[in-house]
C-alpha cells in the first residue's frame, strides 16, 4: 500500500507542540492517528524542519521574537501577543515547537508546488493564529504559510476549512488578497469562539466565503450547506491548488462545540474536495473527543488516497481506545424538527 499513497508527513518532534496535560489540544490525538494509519499501511515521512523564514511569510518578526522568549515574558507582555494561561499558554521552546508542528504543512505545500497532486499531514491546521497574535490554541498559522508557498507556483489558490470554528486567522491574513479564496463552514459566531465568520465578511472581490450554522445542525444539513455553499464557490473560483483544513470537531461527540455532524458526512466533504481533481494540501485541525478525531482523521487520509475504509478499527486500537468502528450509526444522519425548533427558540432569547 505504501507505494500507492501520497506523502503523509509526520515526525515525533511535532509532539513538542504541547500546552500541558490539562489542555484539550493534546498531542495524543496526532500520535494515535499516526499509529492507526501505520497499522493500515500508511507510513509517515519526516517533513524536515520549518524555518523562521517560513513563518515570516505570514507573521511579524516582533511576534516571532516574543514567542521565542515566551517563558521570560511577564503576563502583561504575553497578553499583548495572545498568550494566556487558559487558552494558549506559554510552554518551553514555544517557537520551535510551533515550527515543528507547522513543518508538515510547509513540506506538503512545497511538494504540491513541485508537481504532486496530493500531500498530507495531520499536524497543523492552526487556523486561528493572527499575523501578530496567538489565538485559540494556535501559535503559528501553518495554513496561511502553506497558502503563501502555493502562491509562488499558482496564480489563484483556495483554503477550505471544515473545522467547527471559523478560520479567522487565515481569513484575516488574506482578507485583502483576491488571489486567495478563504472558505469556512462553522458554528454560528454568536454561539462559539471566535465569534466571527459572518456571511458579510466577503474580503477582496468576494474572496472570503463563510457559512455559519446554528448549534444543533445535523449531518444532513451540514453536508447540504457545504455542497451548496462552499463547494459551489470553490468551483467558480477555479483555484490552481487547495489547502484543506480537516478539523473533526463538528462531530456530535465533540465537547467544545454543538454541531451534530457524523464521520460519514465529514468524509463526504473531504471526498468532494478531492473529487475536484485540483492539487491538494490536506491538514489536521481541531477535534477534542479523542476517539472521534482519531478515527475520522485516519479515515480522511484513506479517503484522500482513494483507499477503502475498513468497517472495524483494527486491534489493539479498537479495544485499547474504545473505538470499534470508523463510522457512526446511520440514523444519526437525519435531522429532527423538534431539535431545530429548540435551536431557533434558544437563539431568539440570547
Amino acid at each position: 500500500m505504501a507505494d500507492q499513497v501520497a506523502s503523509f508527513y509526520f515526525h515525533p518532534r511535532m509532539l513538542d507542540y504541547n500546552f500541558g496535560p490539562n489542555h484539550p489540544f493534546k498531542p495524543d490525538r496526532l500520535e494515535r492517528a499516526v499509529a492507526l494509519l501505520a497499522n493500515l499501511g500508511i507510513k509517515p515521512t519526516d517533513p524536515g524542519l520549518a524555518t523562521i523564514d517560513d513563518a515570516l511569510r505570514v507573521h511579524d518578526e516582533g511576534y516571532l521574537d516574543a514567542i521565542a522568549h515566551a517563558m521570560d515574558l511577564d503576563a502583561d507582555e504575553l497578553s499583548m501577543y495572545g498568550i494566556s494561561p487558559g487558552d494558549t499558554p506559554a510552554f518551553p521552546n514555544m517557537l520551535q515547537g510551533a515550527l515543528n508542528y507547522s513543518s508538515g504543512s510547509v513540506a506538503a505545500a512545497r511538494e504540491v508546488c513541485n508537481g504532486a497532486k496530493l500531500a498530507t499531514t495531520l499536524a497543523g491546521g492552526l487556523h486561528h493564529a493572527q499575523r501578530n497574535r496567538a489565538s485559540g490554541f494556535c501559535v503559528l498559522d501553518d495554513c496561511a504559510m502553506a497558502l503563501s508557498i502555493l502562491r509562488e507556483k499558482f496564480e489563484r489558490v483556495a483554503y477550505v476549512d471544515i473545522d467547527v470554528h471559523h478560520g479567522d486567522g487565515v481569513q484575516a491574513i488574506f482578507y485583502d488578497d483576491p488571489t486567495v479564496l478563504t472558505c469556512s463552514i462553522h458554528q454560528d459566531g454568536r454561539t462559539l469562539y471566535p465569534g466571527t465568520g459572518w456571511v458579510d465578511e466577503t474580503g477582496a472581490d468576494f474572496s472570503s466565503i463563510n457559512v455559519p450554522l446554528l448549534p444543533g445542525t445535523t449531518a444532513d444539513v451540514w453536508l447540504w450547506a457545504f455542497r451548496n455553499g462552499i463547494l459551489l464557490f470553490l468551483k467558480e473560483f477555479k483555484p490552481g491548488a487547495i489547502v484543506l483544513q480537516m478539523g473533526a470537531d463538528t462531530h456530535f461527540s465533540d465537547p467544545l462545540a454543538h454541531i451534530n455532524n457524523t464521520a460519514q458526512s465529514y468524509l463526504e466533504a473531504v471526498r468532494d474536495v478531492k473529487g475536484l481533481g485540483i492539487p491538494l494540501v490536506a491538514l489536521g485541525g481541531g477535534g477534542y473527543n479523542i476517539t472521534s478525531v482519531v478515527r475520522m482523521w485516519a479515515a480522511a487520509i484513506l479517503t484522500l488516497n482513494g483507499l477503502e475504509i475498513p468497517g472495524d478499527v483494527p486491534e489493539p486500537f479498537a479495544g485499547e481506545w474504545n473505538m470499534p468502528k470508523f463510522f457512526d450509526p446511520e440514523q444519526i444522519q437525519s435531522s429532527g424538527q423538534e431539535q431545530a425548533e429548540k435551536v431557533v427558540a434558544w437563539l431568539e432569547t440570547h
